[in-house]
């Protein structure tokens, strides 16, 4: 175990299409994390900025154009990029820098305007960029790969479309309940199968949307903490950020490689899963200490995949888990209390973030309406571009 930081704010700026520029959606939700915590701009030792490479030179040196937007003051800065998992990486390098001693308080910055329609690469011929290559050569933009590996739990374990818009039904529900959600209403299992085929299997309301947003937390030394009058905050104590296996013999998008088992066995377990464990490993607890969890719905049939992936259930137990209403609010683990994707859409650099935001608030028990009873454990996860992915656990 490496040492626990404290969470001592947590700010967000509003989801939605706003058609502003990132900065100003990173500033609103700095200052709030800021007056969450009950501290000033001036007592940030460091800052660290999840990078959007839609935003411009800027973009991509979120960290410093932050830093500009509040006021120079002389803290240390940090641009971290890794595709969704930008956020949590950047959650990371905080962590490290408390821990280090280099900075007792750090203030962690994500904010996107994403463009309109699903996103894809940057412009260019790159035929070494395996994101480029699946557009070009597979045609398998986002919501194509979703829609195969719907089908893939289809024919593998038995799911329906059915169990899909279930998801879509509980988390548009939770969503309803949260005020930085950019949809706010419930919709039913009837609208989802009315709304549009995307990619067969999955319809419009199956895949998340691309947003504008801003999140933002304020990470702290427990010393520091404590001398802030701030006896038990909600901590970080994992913050998983390991790479993928060889040999990978499933194809699995975006990465379009599979390798060949004859020269090294298979690994025991799947990319996403050996996020989990390593986090749990780390944390020192398991799947049955957690009280909910926030994962990265991009379509709702991969939710399904990533309750088996943190080990909440069997594999090929997702739809079950769900079926039976485990994974609602007042189930025995409730994923994706903030409405999720689903309710949100993506906004990239922000998103890993907003998930320990939602995280820190159902641990402090302030989370009104989508409030998980006795909430003591908190687990994030998502998966990103090349091997990125991240899982945080959070505890109190």
């Amino acid at each position: 175990m490496t040492g626990e930081v404290a969470v001592l704010g947590a700010g967000m700026h509003p989801w939605g299409k706003w058609g502003r520029g990132f900065v100003g959606y990173g500033v609103v939700a700095a200052r709030a994390a800021l007056a969450d915590a009950g501290l000033e701009w001036r007592d940030v030792g460091s800052i660290v900025g999840a990078d959007t490479v839609r935003g411009g030179y800027p973009g991509y040196v979120a960290g410093a154009t932050f830093a500009k937007a509040l006021g120079w003051q002389g803290a240390r800065v940090m641009s971290v990029y890794a595709a969704c998992a930008s956020g949590a990486q950047a959650v990371d390098v905080a962590r490290g820098q408390i821990l280090s001693g280099l900075a007792e308080v750090v203030l962690v910055v994500g904010a996107d305007a994403a463009p309109k329609g699903f996103f894809r690469p940057a412009g260019g011929d790159r035929p070494d960029d395996p994101d480029w290559l699946r557009f070009r050569v597979l045609g398998a933009t986002n919501p194509t790969y979703f829609g195969l590996y719907a089908r893939r739990r289809m024919a593998v374990h038995g799911d329906t479309t059915q169990d899909f818009a279930q998801v879509k039904v509980k988390n548009s529900a939770l969503g309803a309940l949260n005020p930085h959600a950019r949809y706010r209403k419930r919709v039913t299992a009837e609208e989802v199968a009315a709304s549009a085929v995307v990619a067969d299997p999955l319809r419009l309301l199956d895949i998340c949307a691309t947003s504008d947003g801003g999140a933002a937390v304020v990470l702290s030394s427990m010393d520091f903490a404590r001398r802030h009058g701030v006896a038990d905050p909600v901590r970080i104590r994992a913050v998983s950020t390991v790479t993928p296996r060889y040999p990978n013999t499933v194809l699995d998008l975006p990465d379009i490689a599979t390798d060949s088992a004859v020269a090294a066995e298979p690994a025991a377990e799947t990319f996403r899963a050996s996020l989990a464990r390593a986090a749990y490993e780390e944390a020192g607890i398991g799947p049955e200490d957690v009280s909910l969890a926030e994962v990265y719905d991009l379509s709702t049939a991969l939710e399904l995949q990533w309750y088996e992936d943190l080990g909440l259930c069997g594999e090929g137990e997702g739809a079950k888990l769900l079926r039976e209403g485990a994974t609602t609010l007042g189930g025995r683990i409730p994923v994706n209390t903030s409405g999720g994707l689903a309710s949100f859409g993506e906004a990239v650099p922000a998103q890993a973030i907003a998930q320990v935001c939602e995280v820190t608030w159902q641990l402090r028990g302030v989370a009104g309406d989508r409030q998980v009873a006795g909430a003591r454990v908190g687990i994030t996860v998502n998966q990103g571009l090349f091997g990125h992915g991240s899982a945080v656990i959070a505890v109190r």
